[in-house]
């Protein structure tokens, strides 16, 4: 009787793998993807240089090409393009990243105003509405929300302490990862071919599924970075014109914003109104002017940008995204936050092209 459990588990067994790996094409697929993991995922702590200077050389190949197409030679367009990369890298190190700094401090330095005027009119509650908040219960939320601004403030303090360690890290980047970005374009092709000799023979589906996320990657990762851009610059200058307080901090988390589907909006309305809040309060005509505004650019991204940048891009579902973001945000925090969108079109797209038995539409060699 065991014997014969075991012989139907076993057949089952089968059964199951050959369904899941219905060629030696989708073999071939799933053993790349699984080395692929596991490399990035345990060595990425260790080689996190290498995999963002990947990152950014593969974001510029896209216009290391177009250059190409204007009869102009690789080795011009790498420098051509790398020179612009490292223009922009400048300016974010020399003039953007200075002022939101230097707006960050001044803001900090203003909470414990903040939290005084918050505490203020939180304590008025009772007064205005009796019917729905009682004194005691103010105080004793006041009180918990202190004793976790302490505990925030300590842990703030403890990461400052380990901010030479994190300012180490940062030189070691701004000198690896430009170095890295510009070899990886200009000697793309040894470096591909150098690496195509350990791969499968039989990879046609692997190249198949390839070509298909490397369009949608790059829709999405180009049309991403332009969004960003084009928030920033617009809010910028609105706030600017304004006359809102950390103009330049506020539009940066505009732009930023983006990265983070559906919640990004969320949390900036926050910081932007509530310095608006604390800077003219309700009573004035600017607040209302800065709502407008804010919500204006919301609306003009998500009806105007949004399909303007990705209306190539892959569609998925709105819980899709979510999961995807929680998912790979888990595993590689801001990089996979900001990947997660794209690392989920490989997964849809690894899925929709996956061999189904009896179907060996698929089993030619590349």
């Amino acid at each position: 009787m065991t014997t014969q459990n075991q012989f139907v588990n076993l057949h089952f067994l089968k059964e199951g793998i050959r369904r899941l790996l219905p060629n030696s094409q989708a073999a071939s697929l799933a053993l790349t993807l699984i080395i692929s993991f596991v490399l990035i995922y345990s060595l990425s702590d260790l080689l996190m240089p290498v995999f963002v200077s990947i990152v950014f050389a593969y974001l510029l190949e896209g216009l290391v090409i177009k250059i190409e197409k204007m009869k102009v030679s690789r080795l011009i367009a790498v420098y051509l393009v790398f020179l612009s990369f490292m223009a922009g890298l400048g300016f974010l190190l020399f003039f953007l990243l200075p002022v939101v700094s230097e707006q960050s401090v001044e803001l900090v330095q203003q909470i414990p105003n903040i939290l005084h005027r918050a505490q203020t009119e939180i304590m008025r509650l009772p007064k205005v509405y009796p019917q729905f908040f009682s004194e005691n219960k103010i105080q004793q939320i006041m009180t918990a929300s202190q004793k976790e601004l302490l505990s925030y403030a300590q842990n703030l303090l403890s990461v400052s302490a380990a901010s030479v360690v994190g300012l180490v890290s940062l030189m070691i980047y701004l000198f690896l990862v430009p170095m890295m970005v510009f070899f990886f374009m200009k000697d793309k092709e040894l470096l591909m071919s150098w690496l195509i000799q350990f791969m499968p023979k039989e990879r046609y589906l692997t190249v198949h599924v390839w070509e298909e996320i490397d369009q949608q990657i790059g829709n999405y990762v180009h049309g991403k970075f332009s969004e960003v851009f084009i928030l920033w610059f617009v809010s910028f200058i609105t706030y600017t014109v304004l006359d809102l307080n950390y103009a330049m901090l506020l539009a940066v988390f505009m732009g930023v914003q983006v990265i983070i589907p559906y919640i990004g909006a969320t949390l900036v309305t926050f910081p932007v109104l509530g310095v608006a809040y604390f800077q003219w309060g309700l009573s004035g005509d600017d607040f209302m002017y800065t709502l407008i505004a804010y919500s204006i650019i919301q609306a003009l991204d998500g009806v105007i940008l949004v399909p303007l940048l990705f209306s190539e891009a892959v569609n998925l579902h709105a819980v899709a995204i979510i999961i995807a973001i929680l998912f790979f945000g888990g595993l590689w925090g801001f990089w996979g936050v900001f990947l997660a969108i794209p690392l989920a079109t490989v997964v849809k797209a690894v899925l929709t092209s996956w061999p189904r038995t009896g179907n060996n539409t698929l089993n030619t060699n590349y």
